[in-house]
C-alpha cells in the first residue's frame, strides 16, 4: 500500500512538472480584502506575478517521497493538489519558514519544509478560504477543491 501511495504521489508531481516556473522572488506582501468579495481577482493577480519567477523543488520532493523513511533528513515535503477550476496561491508559514506557492487549476504544488514543526497552510480556492495548522513530521499531502 505504501509503495502505491508513493508511486501515486510521484506520478502526480511529475504530471504537474509541465509548467515553467522560473525562480522564486523575495517575500512580497499582497493585499487581501476582509470579505470574499474580490478575492478571486486578487488571487489571480498574485498567481500571475508568482508564476513568472517561482521555481519548484521537484528533485528534492521526489527524493523525499522515495526515501521517506530516512530519519536523518531534516526536511520533508508538503504537496497540495488543486482539484478546483481556479488558480490559487498557497501560503506555508511556520517558525522561520515562509513560502508562497502558485498552484494552477488541476495542478499540484509542493515544497520542502523542516520537519517537526507546526505550519500554517492557507489560501483561497475559487473564493473559498482554506486555512489549516499542521504539525509536520513526514511528507504531507492534501487535495483542495471548490
Amino acid at each position: 500500500m505504501k509503495k502505491l501511495l508513493v508511486f501515486t504521489g510521484i506520478s502526480l508531481i511529475l504530471v504537474s512538472c509541465n509548467v515553467n516556473y522560473g525562480s522564486y522572488p523575495g517575500r512580497t506582501s499582497y493585499p487581501y480584502p476582509t470579505s470574499n468579495t474580490g478575492n478571486r481577482a486578487n488571487v489571480e493577480r498574485e498567481y500571475s506575478e508568482l508564476i513568472k519567477t517561482y521555481k519548484p523543488e521537484t528533485a528534492d520532493v521526489l527524493n523525499d517521497l522515495l526515501n521517506s523513511d530516512d530519519p536523518k533528513n531534516p526536511r520533508t515535503s508538503i504537496s497540495v493538489e488543486n482539484l478546483s477550476s481556479c488558480n490559487m496561491v498557497l501560503t506555508v508559514s511556520g517558525g522561520s519558514f515562509f513560502k508562497k506557492i502558485p498552484i494552477g487549476a488541476g495542478k499540484i504544488g509542493y515544497t520542502m519544509v523542516p520537519k517537526n514543526q507546526n505550519y500554517r497552510l492557507s489560501g483561497v480556492v475559487c473564493n473559498s478560504t482554506y486555512q489549516s495548522t499542521k504539525f509536520i513530521t513526514t511528507s504531507y499531502s492534501i487535495k483542495l477543491s471548490n
